[in-house]
Protein backbone atom coordinates (compact mmCIF):
# COMPACT_ATOMS: atom_id res chain seq x y z
CA UNK A 1 0.00 0.00 0.00
CA UNK A 2 2.86 2.40 0.82
CA UNK A 3 4.40 1.69 -2.58
CA UNK A 4 1.14 2.47 -4.40
CA UNK A 5 0.60 5.66 -2.43
CA UNK A 6 4.14 6.78 -3.26
CA UNK A 7 3.40 6.35 -6.98
CA UNK A 8 0.16 8.33 -6.65
CA UNK A 9 1.83 11.21 -4.81
CA UNK A 10 4.71 11.31 -7.29
CA UNK A 11 2.27 12.02 -10.12
CA UNK A 12 0.90 15.20 -8.53
CA UNK A 13 3.97 17.40 -9.27
CA UNK A 14 3.92 16.19 -12.87
CA UNK A 15 0.29 17.22 -13.22
CA UNK A 16 1.02 20.62 -11.68
CA UNK A 17 3.51 21.29 -14.49
CA UNK A 18 1.43 19.68 -17.26
CA UNK A 19 -0.55 22.74 -18.33
CA UNK A 20 -0.43 23.25 -22.09
CA UNK A 21 -2.35 20.64 -24.01
CA UNK A 22 -3.62 22.82 -26.85
CA UNK A 23 -2.28 24.89 -29.74
CA UNK A 24 -5.60 26.52 -30.58
CA UNK A 25 -5.65 30.26 -31.42
CA UNK A 26 -9.14 30.28 -29.90
CA UNK A 27 -7.53 29.69 -26.50
CA UNK A 28 -6.33 33.30 -26.72
CA UNK A 29 -9.75 34.55 -25.64
CA UNK A 30 -11.54 34.35 -22.31
CA UNK A 31 -10.02 31.97 -19.77
CA UNK A 32 -8.75 29.69 -22.52
CA UNK A 33 -10.06 26.37 -23.76
CA UNK A 34 -12.44 24.90 -21.17
CA UNK A 35 -12.35 21.34 -19.83
CA UNK A 36 -15.65 19.48 -19.38
CA UNK A 37 -14.49 17.16 -16.55
CA UNK A 38 -15.01 14.00 -18.59
CA UNK A 39 -12.41 11.34 -17.83
CA UNK A 40 -11.71 7.73 -18.70
CA UNK A 41 -14.70 5.72 -19.83
CA UNK A 42 -17.08 8.70 -19.88
CA UNK A 43 -14.90 10.58 -22.36
CA UNK A 44 -15.33 7.74 -24.86
CA UNK A 45 -19.10 8.26 -24.58
CA UNK A 46 -18.83 11.87 -25.69
CA UNK A 47 -18.39 13.12 -22.13
CA UNK A 48 -21.63 11.58 -20.86
CA UNK A 49 -21.48 12.01 -17.07
CA UNK A 50 -24.33 13.94 -15.39
CA UNK A 51 -26.71 10.96 -15.56
CA UNK A 52 -24.08 8.22 -15.14
CA UNK A 53 -23.56 6.15 -11.99
CA UNK A 54 -21.08 3.25 -12.14
CA UNK A 55 -19.23 1.38 -9.42
CA UNK A 56 -16.11 0.97 -11.57
CA UNK A 57 -15.83 4.53 -12.98
CA UNK A 58 -14.87 7.74 -11.17
CA UNK A 59 -17.25 10.50 -12.20
CA UNK A 60 -16.03 13.93 -11.00
CA UNK A 61 -18.65 15.70 -13.13
CA UNK A 62 -21.51 14.64 -10.82
CA UNK A 63 -20.35 14.21 -7.21
CA UNK A 64 -23.50 12.25 -6.32
CA UNK A 65 -22.00 9.26 -8.19
CA UNK A 66 -19.18 8.65 -5.66
CA UNK A 67 -21.42 6.63 -3.32
CA UNK A 68 -21.83 3.96 -6.01
CA UNK A 69 -18.38 2.61 -5.10
CA UNK A 70 -18.16 -0.75 -3.39
CA UNK A 71 -17.49 -0.52 0.35
CA UNK A 72 -14.17 -2.42 0.09
CA UNK A 73 -12.77 -0.86 -3.08
CA UNK A 74 -10.09 1.78 -3.67
CA UNK A 75 -10.05 3.31 -7.17
CA UNK A 76 -7.60 5.45 -9.11
CA UNK A 77 -7.91 6.81 -12.66
CA UNK A 78 -4.96 8.46 -14.42
CA UNK A 79 -5.01 9.53 -18.06
CA UNK A 80 -2.77 10.97 -20.77
CA UNK A 81 -3.52 12.11 -24.31
CA UNK A 82 -1.94 12.94 -27.65
CA UNK A 83 -3.55 15.68 -29.74
CA UNK A 84 -3.18 16.56 -33.39
CA UNK A 85 -4.87 19.75 -34.63
CA UNK A 86 -5.28 20.77 -38.26
CA UNK A 87 -6.00 24.43 -39.10
CA UNK A 88 -7.21 26.11 -42.27
CA UNK A 89 -8.14 29.66 -43.24
CA UNK A 90 -7.89 31.93 -46.26
CA UNK A 91 -4.10 32.06 -45.95
CA UNK A 92 -3.41 28.32 -45.93
CA UNK A 93 -3.20 25.26 -43.69
CA UNK A 94 -1.15 24.15 -40.73
CA UNK A 95 -0.92 21.28 -38.25
CA UNK A 96 0.37 20.95 -34.68
CA UNK A 97 0.86 18.02 -32.32
CA UNK A 98 1.30 17.74 -28.57
CA UNK A 99 0.66 15.41 -25.67
CA UNK A 100 0.23 15.61 -21.94
CA UNK A 101 -0.61 13.86 -18.71
CA UNK A 102 -4.12 15.19 -18.08
CA UNK A 103 -5.65 14.11 -14.79
CA UNK A 104 -5.37 11.99 -11.68
CA UNK A 105 -8.46 11.01 -9.69
CA UNK A 106 -8.90 8.83 -6.61
CA UNK A 107 -12.09 7.43 -5.10
CA UNK A 108 -12.71 5.38 -1.96
CA UNK A 109 -15.56 4.54 0.44
CA UNK A 110 -15.99 6.35 3.75
CA UNK A 111 -18.72 4.07 5.05
CA UNK A 112 -21.32 1.75 3.58
CA UNK A 113 -23.42 4.59 2.16
CA UNK A 114 -20.71 7.22 1.68
CA UNK A 115 -18.07 7.68 -1.00
CA UNK A 116 -15.31 10.25 -1.44
CA UNK A 117 -13.15 11.37 -4.33
CA UNK A 118 -10.13 13.66 -4.69
CA UNK A 119 -8.23 14.61 -7.80
CA UNK A 120 -6.51 17.17 -9.97
CA UNK A 121 -7.64 18.24 -13.44
CA UNK A 122 -7.37 21.23 -15.78
CA UNK A 123 -10.17 23.82 -15.68
CA UNK A 124 -8.87 25.57 -18.78
CA UNK A 125 -5.74 25.58 -20.93
CA UNK A 126 -4.08 28.23 -23.08
CA UNK A 127 -1.46 27.57 -25.73
CA UNK A 128 -0.98 29.25 -29.11
CA UNK A 129 1.56 30.97 -31.30
CA UNK A 130 0.90 32.60 -34.67
CA UNK A 131 1.91 35.65 -36.72
CA UNK A 132 0.46 37.85 -39.47
CA UNK A 133 2.41 40.03 -41.91
CA UNK A 134 1.09 43.15 -43.64
CA UNK A 135 2.07 46.65 -44.69
CA UNK A 136 0.84 50.24 -44.67
CA UNK A 137 1.28 51.61 -48.18
CA UNK A 138 4.90 50.87 -49.09
CA UNK A 139 6.61 52.59 -46.19
CA UNK A 140 5.82 50.34 -43.24
CA UNK A 141 6.06 46.59 -43.42
CA UNK A 142 5.25 44.84 -40.18
CA UNK A 143 4.57 41.48 -38.55
CA UNK A 144 2.06 40.98 -35.77
CA UNK A 145 2.95 38.07 -33.47
CA UNK A 146 0.68 36.52 -30.84
CA UNK A 147 1.53 33.86 -28.27
CA UNK A 148 0.07 32.53 -25.04
CA UNK A 149 0.60 29.81 -22.48
CA UNK A 150 -0.60 28.58 -19.11
CA UNK A 151 -4.01 27.70 -17.81
CA UNK A 152 -6.12 27.21 -14.72
CA UNK A 153 -5.84 23.96 -12.78
CA UNK A 154 -8.15 22.69 -10.08
CA UNK A 155 -7.78 20.23 -7.24
CA UNK A 156 -11.03 18.96 -5.77
CA UNK A 157 -12.43 16.92 -2.91
CA UNK A 158 -15.94 15.52 -3.07
CA UNK A 159 -18.29 13.58 -0.81
CA UNK A 160 -21.40 11.62 -1.71
CA UNK A 161 -24.07 9.88 0.36
CA UNK A 162 -26.98 7.57 -0.37
CA UNK A 163 -29.93 9.20 1.42
CA UNK A 164 -32.25 6.38 0.33
CA UNK A 165 -31.81 3.21 -1.67
CA UNK A 166 -32.83 5.18 -4.75
CA UNK A 167 -31.48 8.68 -4.06
CA UNK A 168 -27.95 10.07 -3.67
CA UNK A 169 -26.52 13.55 -3.18
CA UNK A 170 -22.99 14.90 -3.30
CA UNK A 171 -20.82 18.00 -3.42
CA UNK A 172 -17.37 18.98 -4.71
CA UNK A 173 -15.19 21.79 -3.45
CA UNK A 174 -12.56 23.00 -5.93
CA UNK A 175 -9.46 25.07 -5.38
CA UNK A 176 -8.48 26.79 -8.63
CA UNK A 177 -5.14 28.36 -9.40
CA UNK A 178 -2.88 29.22 -12.32
CA UNK A 179 -1.50 31.91 -14.61
CA UNK A 180 -2.55 32.71 -18.17
CA UNK A 181 0.02 34.75 -20.09
CA UNK A 182 -0.77 36.44 -23.41
CA UNK A 183 1.85 38.30 -25.41
CA UNK A 184 1.64 40.30 -28.63
CA UNK A 185 4.08 42.40 -30.58
CA UNK A 186 4.39 44.44 -33.77
CA UNK A 187 7.79 44.29 -35.48
CA UNK A 188 8.62 46.56 -38.42
CA UNK A 189 10.98 45.68 -41.25
CA UNK A 190 12.09 49.29 -41.49
CA UNK A 191 14.83 50.01 -38.95
CA UNK A 192 13.53 53.47 -38.06
CA UNK A 193 10.37 51.97 -36.57
CA UNK A 194 10.36 50.68 -33.00
CA UNK A 195 9.00 47.29 -32.04
CA UNK A 196 5.85 47.46 -29.92
CA UNK A 197 5.21 44.65 -27.46
CA UNK A 198 2.76 43.90 -24.69
CA UNK A 199 2.53 41.17 -22.06
CA UNK A 200 -0.59 40.52 -20.00
CA UNK A 201 -0.94 37.96 -17.22
CA UNK A 202 -4.06 36.73 -15.45
CA UNK A 203 -3.39 35.18 -12.04
CA UNK A 204 -6.15 32.98 -10.59
CA UNK A 205 -6.53 31.81 -7.00
CA UNK A 206 -10.05 30.93 -5.84
CA UNK A 207 -12.50 28.17 -4.93
CA UNK A 208 -15.94 27.10 -6.05
CA UNK A 209 -18.61 24.52 -5.14
CA UNK A 210 -20.62 22.04 -7.19
CA UNK A 211 -23.66 20.09 -6.02
CA UNK A 212 -25.08 16.90 -7.53
CA UNK A 213 -28.04 14.58 -7.11
CA UNK A 214 -29.13 11.29 -8.67
CA UNK A 215 -32.34 9.25 -8.68
CA UNK A 216 -32.05 5.61 -9.68
CA UNK A 217 -34.01 2.37 -9.57
CA UNK A 218 -33.74 -1.14 -11.00
CA UNK A 219 -36.67 -3.16 -12.32
CA UNK A 220 -35.41 -6.66 -13.03
CA UNK A 221 -32.85 -6.22 -15.81
CA UNK A 222 -33.72 -2.56 -16.38
CA UNK A 223 -32.05 0.32 -14.52
CA UNK A 224 -33.16 3.93 -14.93
CA UNK A 225 -31.28 6.98 -13.65
CA UNK A 226 -31.78 10.75 -13.64
CA UNK A 227 -29.10 13.14 -12.44
CA UNK A 228 -28.49 16.84 -12.01
CA UNK A 229 -25.65 19.23 -11.15
CA UNK A 230 -25.62 22.87 -10.03
CA UNK A 231 -23.07 25.62 -9.35
CA UNK A 232 -23.82 29.12 -8.12
CA UNK A 233 -22.31 32.13 -9.87
CA UNK A 234 -19.66 33.91 -7.82
CA UNK A 235 -17.03 36.60 -7.95
CA UNK A 236 -13.74 35.28 -9.30
CA UNK A 237 -10.42 36.12 -7.66
CA UNK A 238 -8.59 36.91 -10.89
CA UNK A 239 -5.81 39.53 -10.89
CA UNK A 240 -4.82 41.03 -14.21
CA UNK A 241 -1.63 42.92 -15.06
CA UNK A 242 -0.48 44.35 -18.38
CA UNK A 243 2.91 45.79 -19.32
CA UNK A 244 3.66 47.56 -22.59
CA UNK A 245 7.43 47.43 -22.94
CA UNK A 246 7.79 50.22 -25.48
CA UNK A 247 6.15 52.94 -23.41
CA UNK A 248 6.67 51.33 -19.99
CA UNK A 249 2.90 51.59 -19.55
CA UNK A 250 1.38 49.30 -16.91
CA UNK A 251 -2.18 48.46 -15.92
CA UNK A 252 -3.68 46.30 -13.21
CA UNK A 253 -7.16 45.02 -12.39
CA UNK A 254 -7.83 43.04 -9.22
CA UNK A 255 -11.58 42.56 -9.61
CA UNK A 256 -14.20 42.67 -12.34
CA UNK A 257 -14.27 38.91 -12.99
CA UNK A 258 -16.78 36.20 -12.06
CA UNK A 259 -17.62 32.55 -12.62
CA UNK A 260 -20.99 31.68 -14.18
CA UNK A 261 -23.91 29.69 -12.85
CA UNK A 262 -23.83 26.10 -14.13
CA UNK A 263 -26.63 23.57 -14.22
CA UNK A 264 -27.03 20.26 -15.98
CA UNK A 265 -29.39 17.32 -16.27
CA UNK A 266 -28.88 13.78 -17.52
CA UNK A 267 -30.78 10.55 -18.14
CA UNK A 268 -29.46 7.03 -18.64
CA UNK A 269 -30.83 3.54 -19.11
CA UNK A 270 -29.00 0.25 -18.53
CA UNK A 271 -30.15 -3.17 -19.69
CA UNK A 272 -28.85 -6.31 -17.98
CA UNK A 273 -25.49 -4.66 -17.15
CA UNK A 274 -24.68 -4.98 -20.86
CA UNK A 275 -26.07 -1.99 -22.72
CA UNK A 276 -26.06 1.59 -21.40
CA UNK A 277 -27.38 4.64 -23.24
CA UNK A 278 -27.66 8.19 -21.97
CA UNK A 279 -28.31 11.84 -22.72
CA UNK A 280 -26.89 14.96 -20.98
CA UNK A 281 -27.49 18.68 -21.26
CA UNK A 282 -25.35 21.28 -19.48
CA UNK A 283 -25.84 25.05 -19.52
CA UNK A 284 -23.18 27.53 -18.41
CA UNK A 285 -24.39 31.14 -18.16
CA UNK A 286 -21.22 32.91 -19.29
CA UNK A 287 -23.31 35.77 -20.72
CA UNK A 288 -24.09 36.83 -17.13
CA UNK A 289 -20.50 36.46 -15.95
CA UNK A 290 -18.41 39.58 -15.49
CA UNK A 291 -15.22 39.64 -17.56
CA UNK A 292 -12.97 42.72 -17.31
CA UNK A 293 -15.84 44.47 -15.53
CA UNK A 294 -18.31 43.90 -18.38
CA UNK A 295 -20.87 41.33 -19.49
CA UNK A 296 -20.49 41.70 -23.26
CA UNK A 297 -17.42 39.52 -23.98
CA UNK A 298 -18.77 36.02 -23.22
CA UNK A 299 -21.96 34.21 -24.15
CA UNK A 300 -24.06 31.37 -22.73
CA UNK A 301 -22.73 27.90 -23.50
CA UNK A 302 -25.07 24.95 -23.96
CA UNK A 303 -23.77 21.42 -24.43
CA UNK A 304 -25.63 18.29 -25.56
CA UNK A 305 -24.11 14.82 -25.17
CA UNK A 306 -25.43 11.42 -26.26
CA UNK A 307 -23.48 8.23 -25.63
CA UNK A 308 -23.62 4.46 -25.29
CA UNK A 309 -21.61 1.56 -23.85
CA UNK A 310 -21.93 -2.15 -24.69
CA UNK A 311 -20.53 -5.36 -23.20
CA UNK A 312 -21.56 -8.58 -24.86
CA UNK A 313 -21.35 -10.76 -21.75
CA UNK A 314 -19.76 -9.38 -18.53
CA UNK A 315 -19.60 -12.85 -16.97
CA UNK A 316 -18.53 -14.69 -20.12
CA UNK A 317 -15.32 -16.66 -20.40
CA UNK A 318 -14.19 -15.13 -23.66
CA UNK A 319 -12.09 -11.99 -23.38
CA UNK A 320 -13.88 -10.15 -26.21
CA UNK A 321 -17.20 -10.78 -24.46
CA UNK A 322 -15.98 -8.78 -21.44
CA UNK A 323 -14.56 -5.81 -23.34
CA UNK A 324 -16.26 -2.40 -23.23
CA UNK A 325 -17.32 -0.80 -26.52
CA UNK A 326 -18.23 2.89 -26.35
CA UNK A 327 -19.23 5.76 -28.58
CA UNK A 328 -20.65 9.25 -28.18
CA UNK A 329 -21.37 12.63 -29.73
CA UNK A 330 -21.28 16.10 -28.18
CA UNK A 331 -22.46 19.39 -29.64
CA UNK A 332 -21.69 22.60 -27.78
CA UNK A 333 -21.77 26.34 -28.18
CA UNK A 334 -18.64 28.38 -27.75
CA UNK A 335 -18.57 30.65 -24.70
CA UNK A 336 -16.70 33.26 -26.77
CA UNK A 337 -18.60 35.87 -28.74
CA UNK A 338 -15.77 35.82 -31.30
CA UNK A 339 -16.81 32.26 -32.25
CA UNK A 340 -20.44 31.86 -33.26
CA UNK A 341 -20.08 28.38 -34.78
CA UNK A 342 -20.78 25.27 -32.70
CA UNK A 343 -18.19 22.74 -31.62
CA UNK A 344 -18.69 19.09 -32.56
CA UNK A 345 -16.94 16.03 -31.17
CA UNK A 346 -17.42 12.37 -32.13
CA UNK A 347 -15.77 9.76 -29.93
CA UNK A 348 -15.26 6.00 -29.92
CA UNK A 349 -13.46 3.90 -27.36
CA UNK A 350 -12.64 0.43 -26.11
CA UNK A 351 -12.08 -0.71 -22.54
CA UNK A 352 -9.71 -3.62 -21.96
CA UNK A 353 -10.26 -5.35 -18.58
CA UNK A 354 -7.18 -7.03 -17.14
CA UNK A 355 -7.82 -10.58 -16.03
CA UNK A 356 -8.04 -11.45 -12.33
CA UNK A 357 -7.64 -7.80 -11.20
CA UNK A 358 -9.93 -4.80 -11.19
CA UNK A 359 -7.95 -2.68 -13.64
CA UNK A 360 -9.41 -1.49 -16.95
CA UNK A 361 -7.29 0.14 -19.67
CA UNK A 362 -9.55 2.63 -21.45
CA UNK A 363 -8.72 4.00 -24.90
CA UNK A 364 -10.57 6.82 -26.63
CA UNK A 365 -10.29 8.37 -30.08
CA UNK A 366 -12.02 11.72 -30.60
CA UNK A 367 -12.60 13.74 -33.74
CA UNK A 368 -13.62 17.36 -33.24
CA UNK A 369 -14.46 20.40 -35.34
CA UNK A 370 -14.44 24.06 -34.35
CA UNK A 371 -14.77 27.35 -36.19
CA UNK A 372 -16.37 28.52 -39.41
CA UNK A 373 -15.25 28.47 -43.04
CA UNK A 374 -15.08 32.27 -43.25
CA UNK A 375 -12.67 32.54 -40.28
CA UNK A 376 -10.42 29.85 -38.83
CA UNK A 377 -11.38 26.17 -38.88
CA UNK A 378 -9.96 23.56 -36.55
CA UNK A 379 -10.22 19.82 -37.03
CA UNK A 380 -8.55 17.72 -34.37
CA UNK A 381 -7.88 14.14 -33.39
CA UNK A 382 -7.14 13.20 -29.80
CA UNK A 383 -6.15 9.79 -28.52
CA UNK A 384 -6.50 9.24 -24.79
CA UNK A 385 -5.34 6.26 -22.78
CA UNK A 386 -6.19 5.87 -19.12
CA UNK A 387 -5.84 3.25 -16.43
CA UNK A 388 -8.80 2.77 -14.12
CA UNK A 389 -7.45 0.78 -11.18
CA UNK A 390 -9.73 -0.82 -8.58
CA UNK A 391 -8.41 -2.91 -5.72
CA UNK A 392 -9.78 -4.27 -2.46
CA UNK A 393 -8.01 -2.22 0.22
CA UNK A 394 -10.63 -2.10 2.95
CA UNK A 395 -11.07 -5.59 4.29
CA UNK A 396 -9.46 -7.74 6.96
CA UNK A 397 -7.45 -10.67 5.74
CA UNK A 398 -8.03 -13.99 7.44
CA UNK A 399 -5.01 -15.63 9.01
Amino acid sequence: MRYRLAIILSLFPVLLLAQNSTNSPYSRFGYGELNDNAIGANRAMGGLAVGMRQNNVINPCNPAAYSAIDSTTFMMDVGASVLGTFYSDANGKNATFNGNLEYLNIQFPIWKYFGMSVGIMPYSVTGYSFALSDSVNSNAHYTKAFSGSGGVSEVYAGLSANILDWFAVGANIYYMWGDIANARSVTFTETDQKTISELSVMHVSDYRLRYGAQLFHTFGKHTFLAGGIFEMSKSFNCKYTRVETTTADTAALNDGFSLPMVWGAGLSYKFDNRLTVGLDYTRTDWSKAVYFGKQDSLTTRGRWVVGAEYRHNPSGRGYVEQMYWRMGLSVSDSYLRQTAAKDYCLSVGVGFPLRNIGTIINTTLEYGHRGASNTLQENWLRFTISASIAENWFFKRRL
